[in-house]
């Protein structure tokens, strides 16, 4: 909003029809973190409305000495009582916002025949990055306790839609569709808030996705010592270099061979386990054996070897096949129709 709103020609100048401010906040702040011109407004002002009684933002006021009247503020009424003696009255919003405030505002100011106070929008309190997902955390743990299917599910009941997810993310990712991909993000963010959700509710061992969170926070400040730390790395490979060095200090594994999920598809668990032996040098002849499997083995790890991940590669050839055959089914089907065919198959 402006200083003055379509304010009439002869209308006073300067401060003496007052002020009216609408204050906002953002509830994923924790109550009582105010800007500091957010706190000067209220302190100065000559009257603070609120009409949710139950404002996160209340308590803290109050504390404060900030006196709160609990009323729905109206356009009319307001805009006299500024006008009357040059006062400020500040309107604490709530969630849903202020609208028939606002449009009552907006109606006297329109009309061209009113001497306006300033009408002002403060903010009070921003969202930070990463906000959002403290609104995800939220309706999760809401849908967690309200829905009758949400409530019951285990770690073993997701396991097979974390899967999913994941082979839908990596095709919006393959085929670079942007909406796609934003879209698949989410459903996997949502496995892992579902899981977190899920284990807190455990008996026994209940952990919850700020141990999650917290977790992964440190596991990456720890593998990074060249951005929290004092050592350096100026290349990608260097970078690659601490992160190995660093986990395999963490995991203190005997075999190289060691947390390589077996479950993975085939062809990325022979990349991985042919990465991690050419990682460490090792000189390991590929096994003897006759068949499909064997040679698929080979492919695997000459791929990885060439840098190349045979998953993905093979799943790009699998879509040009895909396509192939949606041609020869196209092409089938117009010689058919030339010919007079009946119905397909």
């Amino acid at each position: 909003m402006t200083d003055r709103v379509n304010a009439p020609a002869d209308a006073p100048e300067g401060d003496s029809l007052g002020r009216i401010v609408l204050l906002t906040t953002s509830h994923r702040v924790a109550p009582g973190l105010l800007s500091w011109p957010a706190w000067q407004t209220l302190r100065a002002a000559d009257r603070v409305l609120c009409a949710d009684a139950g404002h996160p933002q209340l308590p803290y006021l109050g504390e404060a000495g900030v006196v709160v009247e609990q009323a729905a503020p109206v356009a009319r009424e307001l805009v006299d009582y500024c006008a009357a003696g040059g006062r400020t009255a500040v309107v604490l919003t709530s969630a849903e916002g202020e609208s028939a405030l606002t449009d009552g505002l907006a109606r006297l100011a329109g009309s061209g025949r009113e001497s306006m106070p300033a009408l002002e929008l403060l903010p009070g309190s921003y969202d930070l990055p990463g906000a959002r997902l403290l609104d995800l955390v939220q309706v999760m743990d809401r849908i967690r306790v309200s829905c009758p299917w949400t409530g019951v599910r285990t770690h073993e009941d997701l396991a097979k839609y974390g899967l999913e997810e994941m082979y839908e993310l990596l095709e919006a990712i393959e085929t670079g569709d942007r909406e796609e991909l934003r879209e698949e993000l989410g459903d996997v963010l949502l496995q892992v808030v579902f899981h977190a959700r899920i284990a807190q509710d455990d008996p026994d061992e209940p952990f919850s996705v700020d141990d999650v969170a917290a977790g992964i926070v440190d596991k990456l400040i720890h593998r990074h010592p060249h951005v929290f730390g004092e050592e350096s790395a100026e290349t990608p490979e260097e970078v690659k270099a601490h992160w190995m060095r660093t986990k395999a200090a963490e995991k203190r594994r005997e075999s190289v061979t060691e947390g390589v999920p077996l479950g993975q598809p085939a062809l990325a668990l022979a990349a991985k386990l042919a990465s991690r032996a050419r990682h460490e040098r090792l000189e390991v002849a590929l096994p003897d054996g006759d068949g499909v499997g064997y040679e698929l083995l080979a492919l695997a790890v000459r791929a990885e070897a060439a840098g190349v991940e045979p998953e993905t590669a093979l799943r790009a050839a699998a879509r040009t096949y895909r396509d192939a055959i949606r041609a020869a089914e196209e092409a089938r089907g117009e010689t058919r129709g030339e010919a007079g065919g009946g119905a397909p198959e």
